[in-house]
């Protein structure tokens, strides 16, 4: 069920050999994603249990069950950052119903970022995921 954006990176991870690589690219991916407007970064929108600083808005767009789900994020470390990206690409557009319904880490281990991430990192993503899916249960 992954998009069509987590699928291009899924392409490209399996393109780059190195994880090295692969780091380097989730970075550049984080530099790439629009920025947070300093209004949003606020306790409300704080995801709790990561070790650097994150920001997550989340937007739902429509009612019922056509809503979309979408978010703008940010984080003060540059692989966190990019981790919102890829959650980004890989929820970003579906429905609220199709949201609950991402197996983020069967979507996430098909990356390989299960192995190489630090606990606290690993932890963190856990927390995103945990915000996003609550967020897409409320409506």
């Amino acid at each position: 069920m992954a998009s069509p954006a987590f699928e291009e990176i899924v392409e490209t991870f399996e393109f780059l050999e190195d994880w090295e690589d692969r780091y380097r690219h989730v970075i550049d991916l984080g530099k790439a994603f629009p920025d947070l407007d300093p209004a949003f970064q606020v306790p409300a929108f704080k995801v709790d249990g990561c070790a650097s600083q994150v920001w997550l808005r989340p937007m739902v767009d429509g009612s019922g069950p056509d809503a979309r789900f979408g978010f703008q994020g940010t984080s003060d470390a540059m692989i966190v950052r990019g981790l919102i990206a890829v959650l980004h690409a890989l929820y970003d557009g579906l429905t609220l119903e199709q949201v609950g319904r991402v197996d983020a880490v069967a979507e996430l281990a098909r990356l390989g970022l299960n192995e190489h991430l630090s606990s606290q990192r690993s932890n963190g993503v856990r927390a995103m995921v945990e915000r996003i899916r609550k967020v897409a249960a409320e409506g």
